[in-house]
């Protein structure tokens, strides 16, 4: 048998939430030590209930549940700090949603971490402070690669050589990077792929080029199922 695992005030975000039978809601949560965790919280929907506003997406939370096999079952849940105020709308809030789609996604549940609860974190409150969207996006995006062990090199091509900032390379996920013609379908900058790694996203072909790259890297393990968020971003922003 599955030994019970019991988790006390752990810094916890929920991912997603729906409504479980009567009035319970089924959560995805991710954890600080523990990952993402499948957790039913209980009577969260009733007209009492004080869970029914907390247990809300992009609010840093205190949660304590009980587990054995996959779900588990929230025992407790107290606030960890005071909510920022959400976007109403628009691309920012679906920004937000995407950042939790990317981790529903290429996380496995009881997968602890730590450096990207940070990581994540730090994004819904740059998103939420009103920093720009897409080098926030971008910024997540080459991280939670990187946190996965997925990241692409960006110092160097497939045959080994540091990549010359003039040059213009195209990624193959499977080999890397390889030196092409500028102007062909998927080149990027080699300047772009080093304002990538430095973390310097402030020039619009920087932006495009890490976009580009990113895609390419993240679409191999999303397995070809679209993101949903990602659809409406682009809806949202005109193509």
């Amino acid at each position: 048998m599955t030994a019970l695992l019991r988790v006390e005030l752990e810094p916890a975000f929920i991912l997603h939430h729906r409504p479980f039978r009567d009035t319970s809601v089924l959560l995805e949560v991710f954890s600080e030590a523990h990952g993402r965790v499948g957790l039913v919280a209980r009577g969260a929907r009733g007209p009492r209930s004080r869970l029914r506003s907390l247990l809300q997406p992009f609010r840093p939370l205190l949660l304590s549940w009980q587990l054995r096999g996959e779900l588990g079952t929230l025992t407790g849940a107290e606030t960890a700090g005071r909510a920022a105020r959400m976007p109403a709308g628009g691309d920012r809030l679906m920004a937000l949603y995407y950042l939790n789609e990317l981790l529903l996604r290429l996380t496995a549940r009881l997968d602890a971490h730590p450096a990207l609860y940070a990581v994540y974190g730090t994004a819904v409150d740059d998103l939420v402070a009103g920093e720009p969207v897409a080098a926030v996006l971008r910024r997540f995006e080459k991280r939670l690669l990187d946190a996965l062990g997925y990241g692409p090199d960006l110092a160097r091509d497939a045959t080994g050589q540091a990549v010359d900032p003039a040059a213009s390379y195209r990624y193959d996920p499977a080999l890397g990077l390889a030196a092409c013609p500028d102007g062909i379908t998927g080149a990027v900058l080699g300047s772009s792929l080093l304002a990538l790694a430095e973390d310097r996203l402030a020039e619009p072909r920087a932006l495009a080029d890490a976009r580009r790259l990113l895609r390419a890297a993240l679409d191999v393990h999303l397995e070809g199922r679209p993101l949903k968020t990602r659809e409406m971003l682009g809806r949202l922003r005109g193509g």
